[in-house]
């Protein structure tokens, strides 16, 4: 097994040629949330992924094996539900709602301009369409918001800039 233990958010300053000669690894949300797992990159070697504790692995992120080879991560589609504003009986903002009633409940979310995504869960797809609001199941990647303090992924880049 060849350990993993860094990880180059987004594959940030490798050059373009190296991202294109890395093995790639398909990972669902499920195992990407974990800071330790095993896993098979598509070449076939066995992966053994000690990150530090906390540490999400997203989409695009690049592991960086013992012997110096990179993996680059791949989200796995996987089955998701796909939550919509109601175009005849509600508005955009019904968008707004959800991921506030969604959030009170601890729910991982992936926030999108025109939809929500969160894993199925049909306590919670019941209440959605209660709030007049389309769900429908689907298989996508997931990448949900890593939070206020959730480290990389999910929102926006501050390269370059800050709030001051």
């Amino acid at each position: 097994m060849l350990q993993v233990s860094k990880l180059l958010p987004g594959g940030h300053g490798l050059a373009p040629v190296l991202l294109k000669r890395a093995a790639s690894v398909e990972l669902d949300w499920d195992v990407r949330r974990k800071s330790r797992f095993d896993c098979t990159d598509l070449t076939g070697r066995h992966l053994g992924v000690f990150l530090p504790r906390g540490t999400t692995v997203r989409g695009g992120d690049v592991l960086v094996a013992e012997d110096g080879s990179l993996v680059k991560v791949i989200a796995a589609p996987q089955p998701v539900l796909l939550i919509t504003h109601c175009g005849l009986h509600g508005a955009p903002f019904d968008l707004a709602r959800a991921a506030y009633h969604l959030g009170n409940r601890h729910v991982a979310i992936e926030l999108k301009p025109d939809h929500l995504k969160i894993e199925p869960d049909h306590v919670l797809a019941g209440m959605l369409r209660n709030m007049h609001l389309i769900v429908k199941e689907s298989l996508a990647t997931f990448e949900p918001e890593g939070g206020a303090y959730g480290g990389h992924g999910g929102g926006h880049s501050h390269d370059g800039h800050d709030h001051h």
